[in-house]
């Protein structure tokens, strides 16, 4: 049975990191989700889902955030949840956990000295969370498997 995979990162420099490893998925069915309208039509994605921008500074859209995340991953099931990143991609491995999916956090090469905020959480929450730079894999909870970029 072929395993299906849930993508998911911000728009910028997350999506552009999640695209990098558009290879990676082609064996698979791959699902998208991020923040920006029109993804399916730019990048020529079959299957996209847009999500609501949120931070920590808006904890209303958070709530939203978190809905629309649990019902993308109610909908399609994925095996695989995948995420470079940010806020958007959190509340899917976490929506992912909660139905039973793999989840890989892969926090941002930006982060040189250490993890972003959702990383953090991310490395409680996720299946496995890995870190663009080695030296911070310190902690044995974070793995280091090389870079994307």
């Amino acid at each position: 049975m072929e395993s299906k995979v849930l993508a998911v990162a911000s728009m910028g420099g997350h999506w552009k990191q999640l695209l990098a490893l558009i290879d990676a998925f082609e064996a698979r069915t791959t699902v998208f989700a991020s923040t920006g309208d029109n993804f399916e039509a730019h990048y020529g994605i079959a299957h996209y889902y847009c999500l609501p921008e949120a931070s920590r500074k808006t904890p209303f859209r958070i709530l939203w955030l978190l809905i629309t995340a649990v019902w993308v991953v109610a909908r399609e099931r994925p095996d695989v949840v995948v995420s470079t990143g940010a806020l958007p991609g959190l509340a899917c491995i976490l929506a992912g956990r909660l139905f039973g999916a793999r989840t890989l956090w892969i926090d941002s090469i930006a982060n040189v000295e250490h993890l972003s905020m959702s990383g953090k959480l991310a490395r409680h929450i996720a299946t496995t969370t890995l870190s663009q730079w080695p030296g911070l894999s310190r902690d044995g909870h974070v793995l280091y498997r090389g870079a994307i970029l």
